[in-house]
């Protein structure tokens, strides 16, 4: 090995070279009597017999008749000072970011509404006497595993200061939902998409924006078309505004009957992670899968999901088309209200998305792609949350948040979550609660080669 930075390594090329064949061949002697200690010490006479400190031995280090087995010497100037007493200071870690798909919301509170169909969950989230901002979640999914965390998310927090979520929840599809009884007839799309305006009833609302998932965002279409001065705007997901496909009929019939028959089976799992999150996730978000694919085994209604898959593939297409023409334009040929319409790169829907866009007014609608995810409000909530509270501001619901106020905010979120995840502590000795976190770089120096 050539020589090192600061000598520490010696080169044992040119004449040392005898060095190694010397410890590696037998001893010729005809006694072979050298003792292992005078070994030893003809080897340590290598660090001060050196030629003017040139690294190179003035003579062997051990005699070809010296040795009888080879020998393995580790020299004595290694700089191993450096490796003692190494100690990491002011090393302070957060606590790690977990994802539970568990009601721990306190801030939700969950009413049901009566409707000609049946009861449906519909959770509350903020001050009821501000603006309204209604959800409906994606097959699989409830209000809770579709829409918990991105609501939580900090940014969406600063700007839910301004508005009531309203969650509603399919029937049969919220938390701990029953099994719907043999003889229920489970509402069509179109009826599903009618019962909102029982909730609308229930809790007083005259106007709503719009904020849809995949087959939630189609029934939120639903109803827009049928009630446009009901929709103040909409912000649709994944939305698909065709019929299902035989593709997509087909496999979406297998699913059903399997979870009838079987429950949540392999093939069944497999395409509800491919519907929401698209191919090669695990690569992109591997906790984010296991989180979700421990949901669908465990906390879905396999029953309740097919009747609500079944409704799902047998809706009829929305029937909406641009008509550029200004003085051709009719109520109702499209959707009249802002659409903002959201996908992912990688999601399945795509193709689906771009469709629609075409087929709305391109005056008061966007098409958005986020690169580098297929489940946007899980994978990439920031961007979202950024293009859902630009989309409010260009219809004047939000007043404009500088970046130091959201800054603001974002720190007081944090400190008002950690004291409820760790306590009040007036003290600030937990590490968990330090306003700063500073990491000391390891003092260990690389050694290079």
């Amino acid at each position: 090995m050539p020589g090192s930075i600061g000598g520490s390594y010696r080169s044992l090329g040119g004449s040392g070279s005898d060095i190694y064949r010397s410890t590696t061949t037998a001893a010729n002697g005809s006694n072979g009597s050298t003792t292992m200690m005078d070994t030893v010490k003809k080897a340590f006479s290598f660090v001060t017999a050196t030629n003017g400190g040139n690294g190179f031995p003035s003579e062997p280090l051990i005699a070809e008749d010296d040795v009888k087995q080879p020998v393995i010497i580790a020299s004595s100037t290694m700089p191993s000072d450096s490796m003692d007493d190494i100690e990491l200071k002011n090393i302070q870690l957060q606590f790690p970011s977990t994802r539970s798909l568990s009601r721990d919301d306190s801030s939700a509170c969950e009413e049901t509404v009566e409707t000609d169909r049946g009861p449906l969950v519909v959770a509350i989230q903020g001050s009821r006497n501000k603006p309204a901002i209604l959800t409906y979640h994606d097959l699989g999914l409830n209000y809770i595993s579709n829409f918990q965390a991105f609501f939580n998310y900090i940014d969406m927090r600063a700007l839910l200061e301004n508005f009531c979520v309203y969650h509603v929840n399919a029937p049969g599809q919220e938390e701990g939902a029953q099994t719907l009884p043999e003889d229920y007839i489970y509402p069509t799309i179109d009826e599903l998409a009618s019962q909102l305006t029982f909730v609308l009833s229930h809790f007083g609302l005259k106007q709503f924006i719009g904020f849809g998932v995949g087959a939630g965002a189609n029934i939120l279409s639903r109803f827009a078309l049928v009630n446009p001065h009901k929709v103040a705007a909409l912000c649709l997901i994944n939305c698909v505004s065709t019929q299902a496909g035989w593709i997509e009929w087909g496999y979406q019939k297998l699913n059903a009957r399997y979870l009838r028959s079987k429950g949540m089976t392999q093939g069944v799992l497999d395409y509800l992670m491919w519907h929401h999150f698209g191919r090669n996730t695990e690569e992109r978000n591997h906790d984010l899968v296991q989180v979700y694919k421990s949901y669908f085994e465990r906390n879905v209604n396999a029953t309740n999901l097919a009747l609500f898959i079944d409704s799902y593939i047998k809706r009829t297409d929305l029937n909406i088309q641009r008509e550029m023409d200004p003085t051709k334009k009719k109520e109702g040929m499209t959707l009249g209200m802002p659409v903002i319409n959201i996908t992912g790169s990688h999601s399945p829907h795509m193709d689906d998305t771009v469709t629609l866009n075409g087929r709305l007014d391109p005056t008061n609608s966007t098409w958005m792609k986020i690169s580098d995810c297929g489940m946007v409000l899980e994978e990439q909530p920031g961007k979202v949350s950024e293009a859902f509270r630009l989309f409010l501001q260009g219809e004047g619901y939000v007043a404009p948040l500088s970046p130091t106020k959201m800054a603001d905010f974002r720190k007081a979120s944090f400190e008002e979550l950690l004291k409820a995840k760790y306590g009040n502590c007036a003290d600030h000795s937990s590490p968990m609660l330090a306003r700063n976190i500073h990491i000391t770089e390891n003092p260990i120096s690389a050694v290079v080669c």
